[in-house]
């Protein structure tokens, strides 16, 4: 049976490994020697990693760099499909994290990589597609399924207190206030450290809570009150312009 310990010290380019994991479970914050491909076919998992979070719905996969340390909970029952991949000469794959999603070749492709022998013949049918999937990989757009966290610990307090209810509707003026510094030092150190101001990070903190909601079922009114949006239109609006598809038909597309 095949260990994601047993691979990382394989000798081939890619390696990929089949699970399945009951909702609720959270591993302890690890890493890899390869760069790994996480790729939820059924359920939903949110991933965490020092600095940043990222969930991980049906049809879209994770990249994780190696060493990158990581905690990952299953959000629903999951299904999960993954690759270890060593980068090598390879120039264009990632070096940070990114969600991406899987094309109808790349799910393909990974089906048949996770039934190949963990030795598998590199100059064989097995071999190609292991590199054919390296380059899907670098091809594949990327989806804003992520939220970059700040180094500053005062704005890294805030971060969690609204990753934990992200419901919550105070002004930037009450933020600030709280982690004790002024509306310009904490909107200026904000993007700074994340690259997007304080309010499309809690858009996106709601929108990605709103998917793990909507992946077991809660109906979309309870979800978008639950998240902080006033109105169901208002939360459709903002989902279906964010993703291209409406919050009731997210998990078909």
């Amino acid at each position: 049976m095949k260990s994601s310990a047993a691979l990382q010290h394989v000798d081939r380019p890619v390696t990929s490994l089949y699970d399945e994991y009951p909702a609720g479970i959270t591993d302890d914050w690890h890493c890899h020697e390869r760069s790994q491909v996480v790729y939820a076919t059924k359920g939903v998992m949110s991933v965490t990693t020092e600095t940043g979070s990222y969930v991980i719905p049906p049809q879209r996969a994770l990249w994780i760099p190696a060493h990158m340390q990581h905690t990952a909970t299953s959000r629903t029952a999951v299904t999960l499909k993954t690759l270890y991949v060593d980068v090598g000469s390879r120039q264009n794959l990632p070096d940070q994290c990114r969600v991406f999603t899987v094309s109808e070749l790349l799910k393909a492709l990974i089906n048949q990589a996770v039934q190949f022998p963990t030795l598998y013949d590199t100059d064989s049918r097995e071999g190609r597609i292991m590199q054919l999937i390296l380059d899907e990989i670098e091809a594949m757009p990327v989806d804003p399924l992520s939220i970059p966290m700040p180094t500053d610990r005062r704005l890294a307090k805030i971060c969690q207190q609204f990753l934990t209810d992200p419901s919550l509707n105070q002004s930037i003026d009450e933020w600030s206030e709280q982690a004790g510094v002024s509306r310009r030092t904490f909107t200026r150190l904000f993007k700074q450290q994340t690259q997007i101001t304080f309010a499309t990070w809690c858009q996106q903190v709601r929108l990605l809570e709103a998917i793990s909601r909507l992946s077991t079922g809660t109906p979309i009114t309870t979800v978008s009150y639950d998240v902080g949006y006033s109105s169901t239109s208002a939360f459709t609006s903002v989902f279906h312009k964010t993703f291209g598809v409406p919050p009731s038909k997210y998990f078909s597309s």
